[in-house]
């Protein structure tokens, strides 16, 4: 068991992700996949048929081999920045959970770098120890699901059809 002490500010540094990657697609291809709630649940590939339903405002992804994903959407700016509250996942009950936060900007030379921001981790337990066993984990995974989205956007796999 980790047993590691963290100071005030290092635990502030921790309560987010950032991370962020050049895609070479129009700004609208990569919006039709990020303006989707929970699209970076899968096992490795952005699915252009997600199993997601809508239980009114919040979105549910059932991935068949993790379980139930919920997810309420924040702020959609077409085709600029998209915002979701990570609500639950099989592992953690409904809460408000953490803020997830995209933003495609146009790059000089063509395409688009993707940025997001997953933050409000201290928020998902009063034990340091919870959150940030949640956090490793997250924190892993953005660079595996941007490279997720990359490959989606730039095969063309998106659809037009998303909610937005």
């Amino acid at each position: 068991m980790d047993e590691t002490t963290y100071t005030e500010a290092e635990l502030a540094d921790l309560d987010s992700i950032a991370r962020q990657i050049d895609i070479d697609a129009p700004a609208d291809r990569v919006w039709e996949l990020i303006a989707r709630p929970g699209w970076y649940v899968n096992d490795g590939t952005a699915e252009a048929e997600p199993d997601l339903r809508y239980e009114g405002d919040v979105a549910v992804v059932t991935l068949a081999s993790h379980g139930k994903f919920r997810f309420r959407t924040v702020q959609l700016d077409k085709p600029r920045y998209a915002a979701f509250r990570w609500l639950s996942t099989p592992s953690r009950a409904v809460s408000e959970g953490t803020l997830v936060e995209f933003w495609i900007d146009e790059r000089a030379g063509g395409g688009v770098t993707l940025r997001v921001v997953e933050s409000g981790f201290s928020t998902l337990s009063e034990d340091p120890a919870t959150w940030l066993k949640e956090r490793e984990g997250n924190d892993r995974g953005w660079t595996e699901e941007l490279a997720v989205a990359k490959a989606f956007a730039e095969s063309g796999a998106a659809r037009a059809d998303t909610r937005s």
